[in-house]
């Protein structure tokens, strides 16, 4: 008899999709239907690809830092270990809101302070603060804040490797770099998928909030096109449901996958 995990039952009809699917048919008719919806489509559809630009720059770039974060997070050297455990614990304990204006405002014009600053010695001219976009801190920030959650993940990932596996790949003389490529992460990887699926779908949430320094996001879009029309209602409901669409396309992908890598497992 098969056994399933505890609040799983492979036979429940998800009646909460055909809820979310019939809200979406009923908003599609509707901007079909009504030149108010259409036009506040319209609109929203030009700040989709900017949303989508900073969710997947911003994903990648952290899972990068994540991923060097947990290595040094495991090191044997203390003061290494020590370090990213500073930038984790710092970083996680500040609101995304409050890093994201921090970054646009304090560090990013260091940072273009101390690029003036080493390449006057090599004669070429300043730049101004102005001239780092908005966008580009925005996805800086969102980097800094998830690359310390996504490095908790890939840290989990990394010890859950049985040690045996490792002391055997040294027995078999393999060094550290072929012991990490071809033993340890191919076994973290598929532990760490799953969280790092919820936390791509939770940037995409996230996102949202470059709306603050102005970036033409969905919700900026949405804020200056309910403040031109008055049609707060129409317009944010407009606003929920891309995000909605998107994260629920998101959510329902990992799940296939997440479905597949378990029955590849399974049949091992």
């Amino acid at each position: 008899m098969a056994h399933h995990r505890k609040g799983e039952n492979k036979d429940d009809f998800p009646w909460w999709l055909l809820a979310v699917v019939g809200g979406a048919l009923y908003l599609g008719v509707e901007v079909a239907r009504s030149d108010i919806y259409a036009q506040i489509m319209t609109t929203l559809w030009r700040g989709v690809g900017v949303t989508l630009l900073v969710t997947f720059v911003s994903f990648f770039s952290a899972s990068a830092v994540g991923l060097l974060l947990a290595l040094g997070g495991t090191s044997r050297w203390l003061i290494l270990r020590q370090i990213c455990r500073f930038y984790v614990e710092v970083v996680r304990g500040i609101p995304i809101i409050v890093l994201l204006l921090y970054v646009a405002f304090v560090l990013a014009p260091a940072l273009v302070d101390l690029r003036n600053w080493a390449m006057g010695f090599l004669g070429i001219d300043p730049i101004r603060t102005r001239n780092f976009p908005l966008l580009w801190r925005a996805v800086l920030a969102l980097m800094i804040a998830y690359s310390a959650f996504i490095a908790e993940v890939f840290r989990a990932g990394l010890l859950s490797v049985s040690p045996g596996q490792i002391e055997a790949a040294k027995a078999l003389g393999l060094g550290g770099l072929h012991r990490f490529r071809f033993i340890v992460f191919p076994q973290a990887i598929r532990t760490v998928l799953p969280p790092l699926g919820n936390d791509f779908v939770a940037l995409v949430k996230d996102s949202s909030l470059v709306s603050v320094l102005g970036v033409l996001d969905i919700t900026q879009l949405g804020k200056v096109t309910a403040a031109s029309n008055f049609r707060y209602f129409e317009t944010y409901n407009m606003v929920a449901l891309v995000y909605l669409g998107m994260t629920i396309s998101l959510s329902l992908a990992l799940r296939g996958l997440e479905r597949s890598l378990r029955n590849r497992q399974g049949h091992r």
